[in-house]
């Protein structure tokens, strides 16, 4: 096997936060340093993410690549995108070459095109987090097709669009796990239940609190809190959010790194998303023992079965969403109990750190493994060749 002390993996990120993806990159890290190849990271900016990544012993590169926002995306940041596609290959280009890569590693889609145009002669990895729609779709696709890259994706629902690549391999995410508490889960109106992640029209927010809205009439004493904050510089949806709250028990508690101590406070987990890979939040509730109950879409029903390891809002809207919490209050708390329980044990078995960075790393092994290393003769070289189609 090729894979040596020598073996760099070059990473691209095209945020410099700590969203969901860049946590799984994030996680990646002790890992790969175990099989001690080197870490290589090239970021838009020194923000969270790239403490985090120094921290872990990644060595970190600026990326001089456009500021976008997240989620809905302008005609601005489309022409941005496309008008600097030239200059960041040639960045990468350079990158690679200076760090030695042997196999690059893009953990979103918006620097695939770039990576395509860069034409690096080693194996390219592209990690999968959320389902590409639209232009995004079709520039992830012409791009897969040029670099014949594998792709690693989080689901069945992430990966379905993106089988123009002939490697493909589904991988679910992973997280550390958090304590789990005992709850007696007998006194359902004092319940406190909470809705944890980045603020984004995409995550459901404004549905949970008109949902609150209308739970509060039926339970005055429920208590309600939301986790996080707007990221990726997108803070036109938060203050929506703010209003629409006005006047109801909800706790903004902003952005926390320790999940385990708001997940120990919380007696439910509410995922209203509309477009879920498979939510990190969703596999921390279940190792904590944490009742969910989340939108049926996305790839939310691969991870979690109705009834058994948590419950699926079939008619996502905030009157479903506040019916089915309701309904959920009226249950037996040994149900509750035994949902909480089966939701750890599938933790444990399919949804650990352990057991995530296991089935990345042997993507990365076996494409290691064969790959001819640029040492042994394999120049990169540019390419102003079009992508195809």
């Amino acid at each position: 096997m090729n894979a040596h002390k020598s073996t760099t993996i070059l990473f691209l990120d095209q945020f410099d936060d700590l969203g969901g993806a860049q946590a799984c990159l994030l996680d990646l890290v002790p890992a790969i340093r175990a099989r001690d190849w080197s870490v290589q990271v090239a970021l838009p900016g020194l923000g969270k993410l790239a403490e985090k990544l120094t921290t872990a012993g990644a060595a970190v590169h600026i990326l001089e690549t456009p500021r976008y926002n997240g989620g809905f995306k302008t005609i601005g940041d489309a022409f941005r995108l496309f008008s600097s596609l030239r200059r960041q290959a040639g960045e990468i280009r350079e990158l690679a070459a200076a760090t030695g890569c042997h196999l690059l590693y893009v953990n979103g889609p918006r620097l695939l095109p770039a990576a395509a145009l860069a034409t690096l002669h080693t194996p390219v990895v592209f990690h999968a987090h959320n389902r590409l729609h639209g232009p995004a779709l079709v520039a992830a696709r012409r791009s897969l097709r040029r670099l014949d890259a594998e792709v690693v994706a989080c689901s069945r629902y992430v990966a379905e669009p993106l089988r123009v690549s002939r490697n493909l391999t589904i991988v679910p995410n992973g997280v550390a796990g958090c304590e789990a508490v005992h709850r007696s889960f007998s006194n359902s109106p004092t319940f406190r239940i909470g809705l944890i992640g980045r603020i984004a029209p995409e995550k459901g927010h404004l549905e949970f609190v008109q949902a609150v809205a209308l739970l509060c009439r039926r339970f005055p004493r429920l208590k309600f809190v939301v986790c996080g904050a707007p990221m990726f510089g997108d803070r036109r949806y938060y203050p929506s959010v703010i209003q629409a709250a006005q006047g109801l028990p909800i706790d903004f508690l902003g952005w926390r790194d320790d999940i385990n101590s708001v997940l120990r406070d919380l007696d439910l987990l509410v995922i209203p998303s509309r477009d879920e890979g498979l939510p990190r939040v969703m596999l921390e509730a279940f190792s904590a023992a944490l009742p969910v109950i989340a939108y049926s879409t996305g790839g939310i029903p691969e991870a979690l079965v109705d009834g058994e390891t948590g419950f699926l809002v079939t008619r996502p809207s905030p009157l479903g969403l506040a019916d089915a919490i309701t309904s959920l209050l009226d249950l037996n708390p040994l149900r509750l109990r035994r949902v909480a329980r089966n939701a750890r044990l599938a933790w444990e078995s399919s949804y650990s750190l352990s057991r995530y960075q296991a089935g990345v790393t042997a993507v990365l092994e076996r494409l290691l493994g064969s790959a001819p290393r640029p040492d042994e003769g394999s120049a990169m070289h540019p390419s102003t060749a079009p992508l195809q189609q």
